[in-house]
């Protein structure tokens, strides 16, 4: 029996020692792991802080002025160029070309059905020609308590 108990814990203590080392692999390599992403995420800083330099470094307004000056045939503008704002046309109507479709098609019939002029409110009114006294002691519902 004595025996059995000392083999049961030499096993117990193999089988802990071979899962501390595994846990222990597990953590370098996901230490490794961790380092590589660092790395990667400085890169793709610098690279970001590279495209953020050349792109402040090519919209810069006297480069850009360059080169309108270069390839745009701009003319300074002229007292004869300019107009009264009643000369302009007039704005055009913005075209709703689904909505007419849907419409020729005969979708577009409203959801709701139409009011009935005829017919009495849904709501109650209340009444116009008296005047109604209301009492301290009675609750909105006409309760007293």
């Amino acid at each position: 029996m004595l025996r059995f108990l000392n083999l049961l814990t030499i096993l117990a203590l193999l089988g802990s020692a071979g899962y501390a080392y595994t846990i222990k692999y597990q953590t370098s390599f996901r230490t490794e792991q961790i380092a590589k992403t660092k790395i990667e995420i400085k890169t793709e800083q610098d690279a970001v802080a590279v495209l953020r330099a050349e792109y402040s470094f090519l919209t810069r307004p006297e480069r850009i002025q360059q080169l309108a000056d270069r390839y745009l045939d701009l003319q300074a503008p002229t007292l004869d160029k300019l107009v009264a704002m009643r000369a302009l046309p007039d704005r055009v109507a913005h075209a709703d070309t689904i909505g007419a479709e849907i419409d020729q098609l005969g979708l577009g019939v409203p959801s709701t059905p139409a009011v009935d002029a005829g017919a009495a409110p849904t709501t109650p009114q209340p009444p116009k020609s008296a005047k109604t006294k209301t009492s301290a002691s009675a609750t909105p519902t006409g309760h007293a308590r």
